[in-house]
Parts: C-alpha cells; structure tokens; sequence
C-alpha cells in the first residue's frame, strides 16, 4: 500500500513563562534511608529504602539544588505526562541520558513512582484531566509527551465511561494546556490495532479506522483533536501509533506478555482467549522510545500521524511459544477460553512512513526482546516471589 504524503512545518508559537508554585518530587539521586511508601510489583517490597527529596517552589526562582529550567536553554525541557508507567520508565531514562530536562506528571493509577528511583527527572503528582495541573506542570516546558491513558481494550468494554474521561477528555486537556502554554510540539502516544479494528493487514496510515472497542475509539478521537489542534492552532502535534509494546518495567501492564510470563512463574496455564490464531504486532519498548526521541527532534508537519510497529505478524499461540522458551519451560500448559468482546482477529503494522518522515526502523527481535524481557522480570520482579 503506498504512503501518505507529509506536507509543510507549522509556524513554532514562543514559551510562556513557569508557574509561581508547584509541589514537585525530585528524583535527582536519592536521599536519606527513610521509607517511601510505593504500590510495587509482585514480589517487590512495598517499601523502598530510599527515598526521593520532596521540594516545594514558592517562585518561579528555583533553589540552588533544583533543576535550573530557565537556563537549560542547550536541552529540550520535556513533561511526560504518565511518565512513571510502563512506557514512561523507559523513554524518561532515555531522554535524560541525552540531557534533556524532564518533568514527569503522573497519577500512580498505574505508573509507579519506584520506577523513576534514582533517575535525574522532576516528578509531580497529578492529573491529567486537571486544567490548573496542567497549566503548572507545562511552565518552562518546550515539548509534551502525553503517555497517560486507560490502555485495557477490556477495561474500556466494562467501563467506556471511564476510559472516555481519561483518554478524550483527558487528551483533549493536555492539547488545550499545551495550546495556551505555547508548547512547541506535542507527541501523542495512540494505538494501531485498537483504533483500526478488524482490518486486513499489514495496515498503514491510510487504512481506515473502525474501531470495534471503545479504547479504540478513544484514541481515534485523540488523534483527531490532536489534528484540528495543529490545524486550528498551529499546535505541532504527531501522534503515534503504537504496535503492543513489552519489555522492562511492564509488570503493571494488563497485556499477553506479562500475563504469560506472570503464569509462567506462579505454574498455572496460560489462559488464551479464542483458538490463539489472532495476532498482533509485538515491538519492543525500547524501539517505541526511539521512536518518541526522534518525534521530538525531527522536522515533522503538525497532525502527522505514524505507525510506531515492527512490521511482524506474530499469533497469540506463537506468542505463549515465545514466551515458554524464554523462560526455559517449553511444555508449559495452557488452557483456551472464550473470545473476548472487543478485541480485534488480526494486526500488524507497516512503519514504512515512520522510516521515511522519523529515520524509524525496530531493531530488537521478538526473540531477543522476549528473552531481555523475561530476564528482567526474574530480575525485579520474580525475584522474592
């Protein structure tokens, strides 16, 4: 199928100066052994050793010990919204090993202030769906991030409500946030299989989009705010559609991978929803955030959208497969169930426009990937179990 066209660059709007006050934690290096009370994965203690310094700004001058966002003008100052999660884990590493200034905002529903320890970024604890948060967390910021979603296909099946107030009305506050704050570019992270639904693949940017599950539906209206946003307001915004991600720092993930594994190490089956001939596309973490990085950096047209993928079919049966060998447990049992309402029969995505806008191409292997994965999660989080 051939690729869309990506047409010119949006004007960049100038930066509004920071907010007067913000309860921040820093997790600049790490403090006294004191306790900090965190959710944990299973098999982790709920209690770290260490804990993060807390800081308060009554200004907008901040403390000698306080990132100095004003005068960062040589790194990009970057806020990750949901940036404490799975994902977020991840690409806020990344980024400050590249030098960039990072703010993260994240609610804990899912994320997990733990996962940030001893890592050189501002953490701040709030909602998306808060304008005056917003409108806090986005002083001295240049480029958003907006990973905070619902991200369970079945959760927004039991619950649409709650899924549409997270992730439309949710997304629909970064923008506007964004919009006033004068941000210079917003990524969005969306979805490829969900938003597209039933569709023969391999799909692209120019397969059309019918949804069959309400997740699904509420990235797809993501992606159009996102677009008449840059349209209306010349916001810069590129939304990208994620492939099923893995890898470290998924233990909260409601996804196969840790599903399987979670199975794997407590000896009770894999439970397997159909015959396991659906298929999804499967790119490891570490390719999703090098897409992100180079979002942030490359000269991309506001309301571009991009399939974030590795271009490999991969069954759930061959899925289950991967994941016993991994683990070293090739005759693990599993047991089939009922399909569940929702859930699309096949995905995977082309990146061929990734590769040609971003200089994206995944470089990770299921094989390899599911071996690094399965060796972290023995690691961090199998461990004490």
């Amino acid at each position: 199928m051939p690729a869309p066209r990506v047409g010119g660059l949006i004007p960049v709007d100038p930066l509004r100066e920071e907010s007067k006050t913000r309860r921040t934690v820093v997790c600049a290096g790490v403090s006294s052994h004191c306790a900090f009370k965190a959710s944990g994965a299973r098999g982790r203690s709920r209690t770290s050793r260490r804990c993060l310094k807390l800081v308060v700004l009554a200004s907008s001058r901040a403390p000698a010990n306080f990132p100095a966002w004003s005068r960062m003008t040589e790194t990009r100052r970057v806020l990750v919204t949901g940036g404490a999660g799975f994902v977020g884990a991840t690409l806020v590493r990344r980024l400050v090993d590249s030098g960039h200034a990072v703010r993260v905002l994240d609610n804990f529903t899912t994320g997990d202030a733990t996962h940030l320890q001893g890592v050189d970024a501002e953490l701040v604890e709030g909602d998306i769906r808060d304008a005056r948060t917003m409108d806090e967390a986005l002083g001295g910021i240049e480029s958003v991030v907006h990973l905070a979603a619902a991200g369970s296909v079945v959760m927004s099946v039991a619950d649409p409500a709650a899924n549409f107030n997270v992730n439309v009305f949710g997304t629909f506050q970064v923008l506007d946030a964004a919009r006033r704050a004068g941000v210079e570019r917003t990524v969005l992270a969306s979805t490829g299989g969900a938003l597209i639904g039933d569709a023969v693949p391999p799909v692209n940017e120019l397969s059309l989009p019918k949804p069959i599950s309400p997740y699904g539906a509420s990235k797809l209206a993501g992606e159009g705010y996102a677009h008449a946003f840059a349209k209306a307001y010349d916001l810069r915004t590129i939304a990208l559609r994620f492939a099923n991600a893995y890898g470290p720092w998924s233990e909260r993930k409601r996804g196969a991978v840790t599903t399987f594994f979670r199975a794997i190490n407590s000896g009770e089956p894999i439970v397997i929803f159909g015959d396991g001939r659906a298929s999804r596309d499967y790119t490891h973490v570490d390719d999703i955030c090098h897409a992100l990085e180079l979002a942030l950096s490359s000269e991309v047209p506001g309301g571009t959208v991009l399939h974030i993928a590795s271009g490999v079919e991969t069954t759930v049966n061959e899925l289950a497969a991967l994941c016993c060998r991994a683990a070293g447990v090739a005759d693990h049992p599993i047991e089939y169930r009922p399909k569940r309402v929702g859930e699309v029969e096949r995905n995977f995505a082309s990146y061929d426009l990734a590769k040609q806008v971003l200089g994206y191409e995944p470089s990770i292997s299921r094989e390899v990937g599911m071996c690094r994965t399965w060796q972290w999660f023995e690691e961090s989080v199998f461990a004490d179990s």
